[in-house]
């Protein structure tokens, strides 16, 4: 099976690259950069398409970012990710038998679905404002996918993650996800002997987390399992509060200074926990948890930062 990896660079996309390469007896993985084709252009991501004749293409392709950059760049947010996904679906109506595995977010689900969020919750009610903008790319995606499915025949998978962290993430201060935000500010804190850092918001959300690595197998297992079509939540099953997590990543970087919670930032949502009980009933289920998680993800960190 030749497979296409849009968005290879990124944390999703680097681990798709190294967990299916161990099998290239298997698979032929064709990883795609920003500079094999643009994404934001319709007709190099079509020629790109139509060059490499895949068999299946996985999209991890994706402006991505936490609170803040979610909150202040609302517009390339929304704009960015829908010409990505427009364009890849678009180009797949003249080729109809490749399959596709659209990777989504969890962020699509509405801010009051009950918890945990099972897939129905799909567009039944009102988004999270801090990221509305990347949830409705997504959601648009989805709706898209689902027309081209039913109306030229191809088979199109959609998985939500959870939140994602792992090796390759985007370790900054105010641009990357909660995880990688935390371990580098932490890290420059025991760096420079500071006696405290300062974490945004009350501590107290509940979030749920998975390894990149897991979500990895995940797809490789819904393949080897010929599950082509539909949507599904793949996550761990195990909530942390923000509280705790930094109190873990306290351990893993062995900082021993105090952490100071920022309340003049918002929280986001106060809880989500995705209902994974359908990936679980077809045989998948995760297998790093966050404490090993967040040390290889330090390690990571240490060796290439």
């Amino acid at each position: 099976m030749k497979i296409l990896i849009f968005g290879s660079n990124g944390l999703v996309g680097s681990s798709i690259k190294k967990v299916f390469e161990k099998n290239e007896s298997i698979f032929e993985t064709i990883p795609a950069t920003r500079k094999d084709a643009n994404l934001l252009s319709l007709t190099e991501t079509k020629n790109f398409i139509s060059k490499i004749q895949p068999n299946l293409i996985i999209n991890s392709a994706a402006k991505v970012g936490g609170i803040h950059a979610n909150n202040t760049e609302r517009s390339e947010f929304l704009i960015q990710n829908v010409k990505i996904n427009l364009n890849i679906l678009e180009s797949l109506i003249d080729f109809p038998n490749i399959q596709l595995i659209n990777l989504g977010s969890s962020c699509i689900y509405p801010l009051e679905a009950e918890n945990p969020i099972k897939e129905e919750a799909i567009m039944t009610g009102s988004l999270e404002p801090t990221n509305s903008p990347y949830a409705m790319a997504k959601l648009t995606a989805i709706e898209l996918g689902n027309s081209i499915s039913s109306q030229y025949g191809n088979e199109i998978l959609n998985l939500m993650p959870t939140n994602l962290y792992g090796p390759n993430d985007n370790f900054s201060d105010k641009e990357s996800h909660v995880i990688p935000a935390l371990i580098q500010r932490i890290h420059n804190a025991k760096i420079e002997n500071l006696p405290s850092v300062e974490v945004w918001g009350t501590g107290s959300p509940m979030r749920e987390f998975l390894y990149v690595d897991d979500l990895s197998n995940a797809i490789m297992f819904l393949i080897n399992n010929n599950i082509t079509q539909g949507l599904l939540n793949v996550g761990s099953g195990k909530e942390i509060t923000i509280k705790e997590l930094v109190e873990k990543i306290k351990i893993v970087v062995n900082f021993q200074g105090e952490i100071v919670f920022n309340k003049d930032y918002p929280d986001g949502n106060p809880k989500k926990l995705i209902d994974s009980s359908k990936i679980n009933e077809l045989g998948w289920k995760p297998t790093v948890n966050i404490e090993e998680g967040l040390k290889q993800t330090y390690d990571w960190y240490l060796r290439n930062q």
